[in-house]
């Protein structure tokens, strides 16, 4: 809104209203209290500059809410403070308490040099009426970030973090470094048994060289790979989930491959078994995806 003092329009910041509710995925605040609510279940309140940020952005869905307008409303003019930094913990802070993420926002993007956005769409209940503040999808948001947050645009056949339950993070922790070390020890014992995986194959396929030559090339790019998920998973890095979503591509087709590995003891357990496991295998990689989006909803300890 605007006054006018001595004949000029001076700007002046709406007032955020204090009794308002604010809904967006799958969260919901409370503008007065800061309580915080997903999926219906309370999270950790929101409160003092966190909440004053994110306040802003959700009163301008769609906007580019630079860091000075930001300075400017949390901090008076005569107060002598490192802005950058308090700004910068203020948003990582809600990044945390939304289980959101700079590399692949949901909610929060930043605008490099300039400011935030609040990517996702809004609804606003104030004095219990509903109204519906759509974010504002333009070009300006960039195409990744518009397949990510527009619901037309989700993946009809892979899980999205919105249709999957919190899990425990020890839960996650533990049982995606199982699925590595089960990975770790296929590529090992292959590697260990390699005189007499070879007459295997050789009985099985026409070509064995060819198949005996990609084994041990994805064996040997396995291991580096499921060591770093391994300690990744066991250390607790941070942003975890985002990384393992950019190496998903890459791991996929390994682990589509390794699904075959019963087969080079069906002499041992039986067609049916080897089946039984390759079909399971089929669908490891998927399940590893599933409790990396778990684990993002309960991201702290």
């Amino acid at each position: 809104m605007s006054i006018e003092f001595h004949g000029e329009q001076l700007s002046v910041p709406e007032p955020t209203n204090q009794k308002s509710t604010y809904r967006f995925g799958l969260y919901e605040l409370d503008a007065g209290t800061g309580e915080l609510r997903k999926d219906g279940k309370l999270r950790p309140r929101v409160q003092g500059q966190p909440l004053e940020v994110l306040l802003h952005l959700l009163a301008r869905p769609g906007d580019v809410v630079t860091r000075e307008e930001l300075r400017q409303q949390l901090w008076p003019a005569d107060t002598f403070v490192d802005y950058d930094h308090s700004l910068n913990t203020a948003v990582n802070k809600l990044r945390d308490a939304l289980s959101d993420s700079a590399e692949n926002p949901r909610f929060i993007q930043t605008i490099p040099r300039r400011g935030y956005r609040f990517i996702a769409s809004v609804e606003v209940v104030a004095d219990g009426a509903a109204r519906s503040a759509e974010s504002k999808q333009s070009a300006a948001v960039g195409p990744e970030t518009s397949a990510t947050v527009s619901s037309g645009n989700r993946n009809f056949v892979l899980s999205d973090s919105h249709d999957l339950p919190d899990a425990p993070r020890g839960v996650v922790k533990t049982l995606f470094s199982l699925i590595q070390v089960m990975y770790l020890s296929f590529y090992i014992a292959s590697l260990a048994l390699l005189h007499w995986v070879e007459p295997v194959l050789s009985q099985a396929v026409q070509h064995p060289k060819w198949l005996f030559g990609l084994l041990l090339v994805t064996a040997l790019a396995g291991i580096p790979v499921r060591l770093y998920l391994l300690s990744a998973a066991i250390l607790g890095y941070r942003g975890l989930p985002a990384k393992f979503s950019r190496l998903f591509p890459f791991v996929l087709p390994l682990d589509e491959l390794w699904a075959l590995a019963p087969f080079l003891l069906v002499e041992q357990i039986g067609i049916g078994l080897a089946l039984a496991a390759t079909a399971g295998l089929v669908y490891l990689p998927f399940s590893q995806r599933s409790l990396m989006l778990m684990g993002q909803g309960n991201a702290k300890p």
